[in-house]
C-alpha cells in the first residue's frame, strides 16, 4: 500500500492569508501533523479545536539542523505508513525554504511514499511589498542556518530566510560583515503582510541584539549602492583591471605584455617575502593584493589577445587541486605529510604521460639559482645521491672554499667565478642537512646587514660628517653598537 503524505503551507502572517482550498483541508482535518506549533495560523486553528502535533522538541535533540530535518522526515514517513495518509503543515510554502519537504520528496523517489503538495501563501511577494523592492533586479532566497559568504552576491536583493533565534542572526551577521560594511542597514521583516507584519530597520551590527525574532522572521539586505563597499569582490577587481587595460584606460598597462611583466611578479614575490619574515600581517595583505595584481594583469592580457582568461587560470588550478589530493577528494589514504608528497609525485608523472624523465627536469627552470640549487639537491638526495650525515657535507663546502682560495691566487677570473659557485652550491647543500631553507637564510642575513648598516649610517649623519672622513674602524665600532643593541 502506498502512503500518502500531504503537505500544506502555513504561510508567514495570520490566518487570512491562507488560500480557501488549504484552509477547508485543515479545518478538515482531525490532526496534523506540523513541524512547529510556533505560528499564528497554528494558533488560529487550536482554537477552532484542530489538533496539532508537532516536532518542537526535536530541535532539542541537536545540535545541527540537518539532523533535526532529517529526523522529522522520517517520523513523518513512519506516521504516513502506519496511518496510510497524513497531513503535513509548515511556515511559508512548502517548496520554499522548507528542508524537511525536499527531504520527503526524496524519499517519495525511492519507496513506496507519495507526497502532494496542497499549496500555501509564499511571503516572498509580502516581503519585497514591506520593504519596496522591485525582484526583477535579480534577488537571492538564502537559508540562515546555513548560510555561506560565497553564496552572496551584493549586487542583488538578498532575502535570508529562517532567522528565526539570536544564536542564526549572530551566525548571519558575522558571515554578511563578511561582504558588506558593519553599519550597513539592513530590514527585519516579520509575518510579512499579515496584520502583525513587523518591519525594522537597523545596521548590520545590530542585528542579534535586543531584536525579536522568530519562525516568521526574514532579513532583508538591499543591493550595495556605495563603490568603495564593493571592493572585496573579486569581480569589482577584475573589472577594475580590464578597466586599466581598456580603450580609455592607462598606457603604461595597455603596453604590458607577459615579457615586461615577468620582472614585477618576481620583485613583488619578493616583497611578499619579506613581509612574512617580518611577521607584518599589514604588509602581507598589501603585497598579497600586488601579487593577485600580477596574475590578473597575465589574465587580462592572455583575455585581450583571444588566449585565456582568468576563468581558464581558476579553472586549470581547481582541477589540479581536486586531482593531485584524491586523499581529501576522492577515496585514497594517506597518513602522512610523506604520503602526500607521494602521490603527489606520482600523479604529476602520470600526467605528464609517464614520459622518461631525468629526476632533474622536474624542478622549474625559473626559479631563482639559489632554490633551485636546493631543489637539485633534494631530487639527488631521495635518489640515494647523499652523504649519510652532515660532515661530509661540511667537509665538502672546505674542499670548495680551499679550490676557490686557490683560483683567487691564481688570479683567473672565469675559474673563480666557476669555483665560487660550487661554493654556495656546497653551503646549500650542508644546510639541507639542518633543515635551513638557504633562500630563507640569505634573506634574513640581508635583513640584518640592514639593519645594522643603517644605524651605522644614522650615526655618521648624527657626527655631521660625510662618510668619506670615517676610517673603517671607526664604522665597525658603529656596528659593533648595532650588534650589541640586537639590531
Amino acid at each position: 500500500m502506498i502512503s500518502l503524505i500531504t503537505i500544506v503551507g502555513l504561510g508567514a502572517g495570520d490566518i487570512n492569508q491562507l488560500p480557501l482550498g488549504v484552509y477547508r483541508l485543515l479545518t478538515k482535518s482531525s490532526t496534523i501533523f506540523a513541524r512547529t506549533l510556533d505560528h499564528p495560523v497554528v494558533t488560529e486553528l487550536q482554537k477552532e479545536g484542530i489538533l496539532f502535533e508537532s516536532f518542537d522538541g526535536i530541535y532539542e535533540k541537536h545540535n545541527q539542523f540537518e539532523a533535526v530535518y532529517e529526523e522529522i522526515a522520517a517520523k513523518l514517513a513512519e506516521y504516513a505508513q502506519k496511518q496510510g495518509e497524513i497531513i503535513y503543515a509548515v511556515p511559508g510554502h512548502p517548496i520554499v525554504a522548507e528542508k524537511t519537504v525536499q527531504l520527503l520528496l526524496e524519499k517519495a523517489r525511492s519507496r513506496e511514499l507519495k507526497v502532494t503538495i496542497a499549496g500555501g501563501h509564499s511571503f516572498l511577494d509580502d516581503l519585497f511589498t514591506s520593504v519596496g523592492a522591485d525582484p526583477i533586479e535579480g534577488f537571492q532566497f538564502l537559508d540562515g542556518t546555513a548560510l555561506k559568504k560565497e553564496d552572496i552576491n551584493i549586487f542583488q536583493h538578498v532575502v535570508i530566510a529562517q532567522v528565526y533565534d539570536a544564536f542564526v542572526a549572530s551566525d548571519v551577521k558575522l558571515t554578511l560583515m563578511e561582504k558588506y560594511p558593519d553599519e550597513y542597514e539592513v530590514t527585519i521583516v516579520t509575518a510579512a503582510g499579515g496584520t502583525g507584519q513587523q518591519v525594522k530597520k537597523l545596521p548590520l551590527y545590530e542585528l542579534d541584539r535586543q531584536v525579536e525574532l522568530n519562525n516568521l522572521t526574514s532579513l532583508y539586505v538591499p543591493p550595495v549602492q556605495k563603490e568603495e563597499d564593493t571592493y572585496k569582490e573579486f569581480s569589482v577587481l577584475r573589472q577594475i583591471i580590464a578597466e586599466l587595460r581598456g580603450p580609455n584606460g592607462c598606457p603604461w598597462d595597455l603596453e604590458q605584455t607577459h615579457e615586461s611583466l615577468k620582472k614585477y611578479l618576481i620583485e613583488e614575490a619578493y616583497e611578499l617575502l619579506d613581509a612574512i619574515d617580518r611577521e607584518d600581517d599589514e604588509h602581507m595583505i598589501e603585497e598579497l593584493g600586488d601579487v593577485l595584481l600580477q596574475v590578473l594583469l597575465h589574465a587580462q592580457v592572455g583575455e585581450d589577445e583571444g588566449m585565456f582568461s582568468i576563468e581558464d587560470v581558476i579553472e586549470s588550478i581547481s582541477r589540479k587541486m581536486i586531482r593531485r589530493h584524491p586523499h581529501v577528494f576522492g577515496n585514497i589514504k594517506a597518513e602522512s605529510a610523506e604520503d602526500v608528497v607521494s602521490n603527489w609525485q606520482e600523479i604529476k608523472k602520470q600526467e605528464k604521460g609517464n614520459k622518461d624523465l631525468f629526476r632533474l627536469d622536474e624542478v622549474e627552470k625559473g626559479l631563482p639559482a639559489l632554490m633551485r640549487a636546493h631543489e637539485f639537491q633534494k631530487k639527488a638526495a631521495k635518489a640515494g645521491f647523499d652523504w649519510d650525515d652532515p660532515s661530509g657535507a661540511i667537509e665538502k663546502v672546505t674542499e670548495e672554499w680551499q679550490e676557490f682560495l686557490d683560483e683567487v691566487q691564481s688570479g683567473d677570473g672565469r675559474k673563480q667565478l666557476d669555483e665560487f659557485g660550487d661554493v654556495l652550491f656546497a653551503l646549500v647543500n650542508a644546510a639541507r642537512f639542518y633543515a635551513i631553507h638557504p633562500e630563507e637564510a640569505l634573506a634574513k642575513a640581508n635583513e640584518k646587514f640592514y639593519r645594522r648598516f643603517s644605524h651605522v649610517e644614522k650615526r655618521v649623519k648624527e657626527s655631521g660628517r660625510p662618510f668619506s672622513e670615517f676610517k673603517l674602524n671607526e664604522l665597525d665600532d658603529y656596528w659593533d653598537e648595532a650588534k650589541k643593541m640586537g639590531l
